[in-house]
């Protein structure tokens, strides 16, 4: 029986967008161990739902669907998001400045 896990991915560390996080991924578990090729040393491996990723709308669906099809599955909640303030450069020479010059 495979095994697999359901979460929602966290936003790309190097862009600034929210685009594709707010769907749930279901990601199927490796179940053996991947092996290194002699000749180029590339690593690999014999199971395929290890390239297998749905997405889904919500994590309701990603469940259902796993129970319906019978995979033993594990739900990881997202982390709360961290909503920063936007200040633009011009900011930092305002005349009603809250904070006082360091410089």
């Amino acid at each position: 029986m495979p095994s697999a896990r359901i979460y929602q991915p966290s936003k790309e560390a190097s862009q600034s967008g929210l685009a594709r996080t707010k769907v749930w991924i279901l990601e199927f578990d490796q179940t053996g161990p991947r092996e290194t090729d002699p000749l180029m040393g590339w690593t690999g491996s014999g199971d395929m739902l290890q390239q297998v990723r749905l997405e889904f709308e919500t994590r309701e669906e990603a469940v259902a669907y796993a129970t319906r099809a019978g995979i033993s599955y594990r739900v990881e909640e997202p982390h709360k998001t961290v909503v920063r303030k936007g200040l633009s450069y011009s900011d930092n020479f305002k005349f009603n400045r809250t904070a006082p010059w360091t410089h």
